[in-house]
């Protein structure tokens, strides 16, 4: 994310920046609320009397909107924003502004804490190089990107088992041709077995492999990326990294609710464990916090939390620590006691 400027007066004013990454736009959904305003440039259409008029102009306008609904389209790389036009062209009717990498965009509110953090971690978030996971065994091969919200994806090779040296190649080949397409700094190459070993030698003539870490795991795919990141072999490279905290304090959570021990899950019972003062570590994932924002104030809440000593760690709902935490209602806690 990359930071214009700041206009703010007592946390409510402007904030222009543009988003650099698929991160930032994820970033963005979680920061803009209905009743924002937002100023963008977008497409728009000449008005004309001719409603059968096929050459309609089509001219960029700097519009604002006051926020409606917003829809993070992951796989179309965008951020649809929809709202009450309330400065430009036309000042009446509604609009939907699609923000995407690289675009200004231009954001006025009354800001919150953790909206104003989460914008200057994402600055610098962005500043890191981006990391491939490659995990991989005989006959398959998954390549995930990791995000700030997750691993996404990005490609899954398949040819059942190589029984014969040439369909091994052939597997090998396809996956470099799915690398070669991927812009990235470092890899990760995981899974069981040696698959991944004689991977790397395949690619020590056709890659520049200075930055290359190998990862024993029981598993590919999702399964494979949680591990890589549990094992924090990642850490190496980029340092800490948040999402395999995640993943370890959902086990722990998980852990001590099988034996009753110090953890609690659901809003009234985290009221509870808050009332007695016993909140290690608040789990909250971003859907819920956006959900529960329009009914009480959570985020006032949270400092009381933060203000008595508590730690609080906001989980993305578009990953599998913050999914398991969703199936628990979207809110947890670590106790420092048990409360009975």
């Amino acid at each position: 994310m990359q930071i214009l400027e700041k206009n703010l007066r007592n946390c409510e004013g402007e904030i222009k920046l543009i988003p650099e990454t698929l991160d930032d736009l994820w970033h963005l959904k979680n920061i803009i609320e209905k009743g924002d305003i937002v100023y963008a440039l977008t497409k728009r259409v000449s008005q004309s009397n001719d409603k059968l008029r096929s050459d309609k102009e089509v001219f960029t306008v700097k519009l604002g909107i006051q926020v409606e609904k917003l829809d993070f389209h992951r796989f179309t790389n965008r951020l649809r924003v929809t709202g009450k036009i309330v400065s430009g062209v036309e000042e009446s009717g509604y609009h939907t502004i699609n923000l995407v990498v690289g675009k200004e965009v231009s954001i006025i509110k009354k800001w919150k804490d953790e909206q104003l953090r989460r914008i200057e971690y994402a600055a610098e978030q962005s500043k890191r190089p981006e990391v491939l996971i490659l995990t991989i065994e005989e006959g398959e091969a998954t390549g995930g990107l990791l995000r700030q919200w997750g691993v996404e994806e990005v490609f899954c090779v398949r040819r059942g088992y190589c029984k014969e040296s040439g369909e091994r190649l052939n597997f090998f080949n396809e996956i470099l041709d799915k690398l070669r397409n991927i812009d990235f700094k470092y890899l990760v190459l995981a899974g069981p077995g040696f698959t991944k070993r004689d991977f790397y030698d395949f690619l020590k003539s056709k890659l520049d492999l200075k930055n290359v870490v190998i990862v024993d795991t029981s598993s590919i795919g999702i399964r494979g990326y949680i591990e890589v990141l549990k094992r924090r072999v990642i850490d190496k490279i980029l340092g800490e990294v948040r999402l395999a905290e995640e993943a370890e304090y959902i086990d722990k959570l998980l852990e001590e609710i099988a034996k009753d021990g110090r953890a609690t899950y659901g809003i009234e019972e985290v009221k509870k464990a808050k009332m007695y003062g016993a909140i290690e570590v608040l789990l909250i994932t971003d859907e819920y916090l956006n959900s529960e924002r329009e009914k009480w104030d959570i985020d006032g809440f949270l400092r009381q939390i933060e203000q008595s000593g508590g730690k609080i760690l906001i989980l993305s709902a578009e990953f599998e620590p913050g999914r398991r935490l969703m199936s628990l209602g979207g809110i947890a806690a670590l106790l420092r006691f048990s409360i009975g």
